[in-house]
C-alpha cells in the first residue's frame, strides 16, 4: 500500500510539472500547438485597449501568459521558443463574449430551446471567444457542469461565466423559465442560484419593478451583477432600480411606447414601430443615454442576432450550414426567406436605428460590450455571430480598432477581469485569436481565424467547427 501511495503522489507531482494539454484528452485532438514557449513574429498586433494597430510586432507566450510584446527587430525570440513567422497576420485579444447561450431554438410554434452543451463550446472558442457569459441559462446545472468539465479540460470552450435562470414574471411563453411568485420569490431564487455557483443574474421580459428591485438587491449584497432583457419595466425604471446591464439595447426599450402601463409588457410590434419613429439625437432618447452614463448601466450589444431578422442577412455561409442537422437548416432556410420577404423591411429599419443608438451611447460616455444571443431564427450562430458583431459594430460607424474593444477590453473590465484578459500586454494570459489578413483595413478579415490561444495553448479552429459538423439543434 504504502509503495501504490508514494508512486501516486509521484505521479501527482510530475503531472503538475506538465504543460496542462499534456493532460487533457478532452482537448488534446484539437490542439494546434502546446509548447511551452512559443514566439509569434512579425504580426500586427490590435491590443483590444483601442490603441492603434502596431505593425510587425513579436509576442513571446511563456507558460500560459503573455511574456513580451514589441517590435520585432528588438524583441529577442528565447532561445528554445516555437517560432510563427506571421507576416500578413494579425493578432487580437480573445473575444469577451457577454450574450452567449449555451441552447439554441428547436422546432416552429413553440418557444423552446434545447441545449447544445457539446457543440456551442466547440464553436464559440473556434471562433476566437476565449472568455463568454451566459446571457440567461435554460438548464442551469448543465451550463454549472459544462463550465467544470471546461476548467478540467475534459472538453473544449472558453472561460464561462454562468448566468443564473431567467428572472421572469408571470404570463411568459416560455415554458422552460420559472414564473416568479412575487419579490420574495425574486429573492430566494437569487440566494439559491448564487449559493449554487452562477455569477450574475437575467432579468426578463415579464418581470415586474418591485420583483427586479428585490432581485437587484439580493444580488448586490452577494456582489453579483444582475443584466436584463426587459419589457414590462422601461430602461430609466431599471437605471433607477439600480440594475449593472441592460441587453440588446434601445430596440426592446418599452419606455417609449405611449400606452405602456407600469409593469406591463406592451406588443413588441408596437414597441419595434415605435423605435423606428424615434429620433436618437432627440431628448426622449438622449435623456435615457444620459440616465444611463449616470447610474453606470452598461449596454450588450446583440447586432448579429437582429441582424439574422433583416432581409437577406447576414451573408449565407456554407461553413454554417454544415453544422446544422439537416431538420435545423431546412427550419433556418425557412425562417430566413421569411425574413427576406420584400415586405418586412422594419427589422433593417430597427437594426440601422439600434447600431446609431449604440454609437450615440459610446460617444456620450456609455460603456457597450458585445454578444451573440443566437436565438431568434436560429441566424447567430455561437462564435460566427461574435465575429459577425465586429463587422456590424463598423457598419455602425465605430473603427475597427473600437469594435475590437468592445468585443474585448469592455467585456473584460465589466467582468472586472481585465487584469488577467480582454488586451494584450506583458503579464496578462495568453487568450488570443490569430487573423490572417488585416481587420484594421478590412473588418471582414475577422472571419479568417487561423489559431485561437487560450492560457498559451493553439487550437485549431478548422478541427473544432469540423468536429460538430451536423450536430447543432441536436446537441
Amino acid at each position: 500500500m504504502r509503495t501504490i501511495l508514494l508512486w501516486s503522489l509521484a505521479a501527482s507531482s510530475l503531472a503538475a510539472q506538465q504543460p496542462p494539454s499534456k493532460l487533457l484528452p478532452g482537448t488534446r485532438p484539437f490542439i494546434a500547438t502546446d509548447a511551452p514557449v512559443i514566439a509569434l513574429v512579425h504580426v500586427r498586433v490590435i491590443d483590444g485597449t483601442g490603441a492603434p494597430p502596431a505593425e510587425d510586432q513579436t509576442i513571446v507566450i511563456d507558460h500560459g501568459k503573455i511574456a513580451a510584446v514589441g517590435s520585432a527587430a528588438a524583441t529577442p525570440v528565447p532561445a528554445g521558443a516555437e517560432r510563427m513567422d506571421l507576416a500578413g497576420h494579425t493578432v487580437i485579444p480573445g473575444l469577451v463574449g457577454m450574450h452567449e447561450h449555451l441552447f439554441y431554438p428547436s422546432g416552429e410554434g413553440v418557444a423552446i430551446y434545447s441545449e447544445q452543451a457539446f457543440s456551442f463550446p466547440r464553436l464559440y472558442l473556434a471562433s476566437g471567444v476565449t472568455t463568454a457569459r451566459t446571457g440567461g441559462s435554460m438548464e442551469p446545472l448543465t451550463d454549472l457542469q459544462i463550465k467544470t468539465m471546461i476548467d478540467s479540460g475534459r472538453m473544449p470552450g472558453p472561460k464561462m461565466y454562468i448566468t443564473g435562470p431567467y428572472l421572469e414574471g408571470g404570463g411568459t411563453p416560455f415554458v422552460q423559465m420559472h414564473p416568479l411568485q412575487g419579490p420574495d420569490d425574486a429573492r430566494k431564487t437569487v440566494e439559491y442560484w448564487a449559493y449554487e455557483g452562477v455569477t450574475s443574474f437575467k432579468a426578463y421580459m415579464h418581470i415586474t419593478r418591485a420583483e427586479l428591485s428585490a432581485a437587484v438587491e439580493a444580488a448586490h449584497k452577494l456582489g453579483i451583477h444582475v443584466t436584463g432583457h426587459l419589457c414590462s419595466v422601461g430602461f430609466r425604471e431599471a437605471a433607477a432600480i439600480g440594475i449593472d446591464n441592460l441587453e440588446h439595447g434601445l430596440v426592446v426599450d418599452t419606455e417609449f411606447d405611449p400606452g405602456k402601463k407600469p409593469d406591463e409588457c406592451p406588443s413588441q410590434n408596437v414597441t419595434r414601430d415605435t423605435v423606428n419613429s424615434l429620433d436618437i439625437k432627440g431628448a426622449q432618447v438622449q435623456q435615457t443615454i444620459r440616465e444611463l452614463v449616470q447610474h453606470n448601466v452598461a449596454v450588450t450589444s446583440t447586432l448579429a442576432v437582429f441582424d439574422a431578422s433583416a432581409p437577406h442577412r447576414p451573408p449565407l455561409e456554407q461553413k454554417f450550414l454544415d453544422v446544422l442537422t439537416p431538420q435545423t437548416a431546412l427550419t433556418y432556410m425557412a425562417a430566413r426567406a421569411r425574413a427576406s420577404d420584400t415586405a418586412n423591411t422594419g427589422a433593417l429599419d430597427a437594426l440601422k436605428k439600434e447600431m446609431q443608438f449604440e454609437y450615440s451611447f459610446v460617444k456620450a460616455g456609455g460603456h457597450l460590450i458585445a454578444g451573440v444571443d443566437p436565438t431568434g431564427n436560429g441566424g447567430a450562430m455561437a462564435g460566427f455571430g461574435d465575429l459577425r458583431n465586429l463587422e456590424l459594430l463598423v457598419e455602425a460607424e465605430f473603427t475597427p480598432v473600437e469594435a475590437v474593444k468592445i468585443a474585448t477590453w469592455n467585456g473584460a473590465k465589466f467582468l472586472h477581469a481585465d487584469d488577467r484578459v480582454g488586451s494584450i500586454g506583458v503579464g496578462k494570459q495568453a487568450d488570443l485569436v490569430l487573423i490572417q489578413g488585416n481587420p484594421a483595413a478590412r473588418i471582414s478579415d475577422v472571419r479568417n481565424v487561423k489559431m485561437v490561444f487560450k492560457d498559451g495553448v493553439g487550437y485549431d479552429p478548422d478541427k473544432l467547427i469540423h468536429s460538430v459538423a451536423g450536430a447543432v439543434g441536436l446537441h
